[in-house]
């Protein structure tokens, strides 16, 4: 199996959590969304390849694309775009809190 196929099955689950979350409950608020977006995948660029470079990980070569950003294959940044639509989708359906009267 490729990495690409194990993350299709990821993002299919993530897809659909998101759609669920769509139709339940009001859309997502785009920028600190493509913001939050941003930044992790520019901490995922930077960790990642520290990471392959030191040899804390390695890649079957037959099982990536071929495709690098630095020396991370681009199949590592799915569960980064992953945890940043999924988490989101998660809160939105989850009950509104209710807040408790102090008095």
């Amino acid at each position: 199996m490729t990495y690409w196929a194990l993350n299709a099955v990821f993002l299919a689950v993530v897809a659909a959590v998101v759609v669920l979350a769509v139709a339940r409950r009001r859309s997502p608020r785009w920028k600190p969304l493509l913001a939050s977006a941003l930044i992790l995948l520019i901490m995922t660029a930077v960790f990642d390849n520290v990471m392959i470079g030191v040899g804390l990980v390695a890649y079957d070569p037959d099982r990536i694309s071929g495709q690098f950003i630095g020396i991370a294959p681009l199949e590592d940044f799915a569960y980064a775009i992953a945890a940043v639509v999924m988490l989101p989708a998660l809160w939105n359906l989850l009950p509104p809190s209710r807040k408790k009267d102090p008095s």
